[in-house]
């Protein structure tokens, strides 16, 4: 695949360059992608002299710090008319839509993501489906304009896209995907340590808690879903944190007979979260089921949240 947006991307460097103040909008609930490329633009940007901030609705997540040491600024507070220049980086449909409107035609904006169904406009759009993550096309990029990536960055870019492709497992790899990949673990990225702490980094606590999930799933032979459902009490009696069930979802995808996965957590203010997954050969979009609840996301990989509490029956679980 071949880099679809030369003109985008020269576009992007004059906007950095000649930008005032700059802010970077990183998705809600933040994954490893929204991180990794924010990080990495963020990088770029103060190499450059300029003032540059990240802002999400959530805070930075905690399963990451391992790797990265950051803060992301509230965007509920934030006074955004002090920016000249929004980003908008693997956010647009899931943080990034509920503030555009509030922006004033003054002010640059650049949208740069991968997920489908985003309609939402701006000065700069660098949004392609086709491509594994937004930290693919951040690394494309620095590619095109010859940007350093130093080891810090390519460890940020790397733990993107190893992130949204699954451990490069999914449909979205390609040898492009491969190539760059390969060409960040020899600019120093750390992929050792960033597969411990995505895929293997679990605490007792956790694990504890992924047995509650796993022994609580449900598999609907007729619609191929399975689900589970974690509520506060689960995590509470496993002294475990509600993030610590992130990688369930996915496990639960590859149960034999399964098409899908659905995990429901209880989370603070009487909301549940819920994590979509599938596998490429299900040929399932995830995405069109949780867009139907107000979420987003890709094939693969999708959320939502909901308003209420799970109760467990002898059926399943009903939310309230």
């Amino acid at each position: 695949m071949k880099n679809r947006f030369v003109v985008e991307f020269r576009n992007l460097k004059y906007i950095i360059e000649n930008a005032e103040r700059i802010l970077l909008v990183a998705h809600t609930r933040p994954d490893a992608d929204t991180v990794g490329a924010n990080l990495a633009l963020r990088e770029y940007i103060q190499s450059l002299g300029k003032t540059v901030d990240i802002a999400c609705f959530d805070s930075f997540p905690k399963n990451l710090e391992e790797l990265f040491s950051a803060d992301f600024i509230d965007l509920e507070t934030i006074d955004l008319s002090q920016y000249s220049t929004i980003i908008a980086c693997d956010s647009v449909d899931r943080g990034f839509d509920r503030v555009a409107s509030t922006l004033s035609n003054d002010q640059m904006i650049v949208l740069i993501d991968h997920h489908p169904n985003i309609f939402l406009k701006g000065d700069v759009v660098i949004i392609d489906t086709d491509y594994s993550s937004s930290s693919e096309l951040i690394y494309f990029f620095f590619q095109q304009h010859a940007i350093k990536i130093t080891p810090t960055i390519a460890t940020m870019l790397l733990t993107g896209i190893i992130f949204d492709t699954g451990g490069f497992q999914h449909r979205s790899v390609s040898s492009d995907v491969m190539d760059a990949a390969s060409d960040l673990v020899k600019k120093g990225g750390r992929l050792a340590t960033i597969s411990k702490v995505l895929f293997s980094h679990n605490s007792l606590s956790a694990l504890k808690l992924w047995g509650k999930a796993f022994c609580k799933a449900k598999l609907n032979s007729k619609s191929g879903m399975i689900v589970t459902a974690v509520t506060q009490a689960d995590i509470d009696e496993c002294q475990a944190s509600a993030e610590d069930i992130y990688q369930v979802a996915s496990i639960l995808s590859t149960v034999p007979n399964a098409k899908f996965s659905l995990v429901l957590s209880e989370r603070p203010d009487n909301i549940i979260r819920a994590s979509l997954r599938s596998i490429s050969d299900h040929n399932i979009d995830v995405s069109a089921i949780a867009k139907q609840f107000g979420g987003g996301g890709h094939r693969l990989a999708s959320g939502f949240e909901i308003p209420g509490k799970i109760h467990e029956t002898l059926d399943g679980w009903v939310v309230v």
